[in-house]
């Protein structure tokens, strides 16, 4: 391989490059699904798989921004208290190495887009790896903007699985989605505004223009809109109407729960910092989001 060749060592460090593509994230993608599975067409084989495809791409999209991100933020990244221990930051993976994971992310993402999914896929994965792109170098950095864009990652993987499957995308999932993303992603920003606070100056470029105050605010505000437009989303008379079904209402308790534990776990233990490991680790949080997917099942499956 030619990336080989171009590595100072003469051997490729492997598990720190699995740690470099932080595989535990790629949980996100599983927003891909959600177009399939609110269709009701979820029990469909082929058009299960060709939608799994689409996540896989997906992954690996964000694998190679992760790379991108860690080889820009690297020195940003050796003075803050947990990302110093990121691959590149610690020195585990050289920056050539970082370029080389990223690249062939990339080739493979467009590779599999290619041969296996619907062209317009292939657009928006194209559109998905400009935007980070740009968010990398310049719209991280933009207060408000820096946060909105990052929901809009999470809106763009919904739309990924609508065109694989080419299902038609209710409002109602990419309001959802969007408001929840938003949600998450302050969490996480209020870590950054905590260790500003602790240390006296930033960490993140974006967020000198926050503070802990403002954080908490918007996150209550976004909190209480997400928990209103899922109640208007549960007694939707097209929603009932197409899944067949009046007590939809009945899942806002978990959604309810959920975020309510989010906002215990940010404001009280502040522990924001990384959304997928909360979710990996409070039982909780994990609770909550069974008991939502097997009312789901139930309704729509069953």
């Amino acid at each position: 391989m030619r990336c080989a060749a171009l590595l100072p060592t003469d051997m490729i460090p492997l598990i720190p490059i699995l740690k470099l593509l932080r595989p535990q994230q790629w949980v996100k993608n599983a927003f891909v699904l959600l177009p399939l599975f609110f269709s009701q067409r979820m029990n469909e084989v082929r058009l299960l798989l060709v939608t799994l495809t689409a996540a896989v791409v997906f992954s690996l999209s964000a694998s190679a921004v992760y790379c991108l991100n860690d080889i820009l933020d690297r020195e940003a990244d050796a003075r803050h208290p947990s990302k110093c221990r990121r691959p590149i930051a610690s020195g585990a993976v050289s920056v050539p190495a970082g370029w080389c994971a990223c690249a062939v992310c990339v080739c493979a993402a467009i590779a599999l887009t290619w041969w296996l999914l619907p062209a317009n896929v292939l657009w928006l994965m194209v559109a998905y790896l400009a935007l980070n792109v740009c968010y990398s170098l310049w719209l991280k950095h933009v207060s408000l903007v820096d946060v909105l864009v990052v929901a809009v990652f999470y809106v763009m993987r919904v739309e990924a699985g609508a065109l694989t499957g080419d299902i038609a995308l209710s409002q109602w999932i990419v309001v959802m989605t969007f408001l929840l993303a938003l949600f998450l992603v302050l969490g996480k920003r209020r870590d950054d505004v905590m260790l500003k606070a602790e240390g006296g100056k930033a960490v993140r470029r974006g967020a000198a223009n926050y503070n802990l105050e403002f954080i908490n605010m918007a996150l209550t505000m976004v909190a209480t809109v997400t928990i209103v437009a899922y109640l208007m989303y549960t007694i939707s008379d097209e929603v009932t109407a197409r899944l067949g079904n009046h007590h939809i209402y009945c899942t806002a308790v978990f959604v309810l729960a959920g975020i309510l534990r989010y906002l215990q776990l940010t404001l009280v233990e502040n522990q924001s910092g990384s959304p997928t490991r909360v979710l990996g680790r409070d039982r909780f949080i994990q609770a909550c989001v069974a008991g939502w997917l097997l009312a789901f099942i139930f309704i729509i499956y069953v």
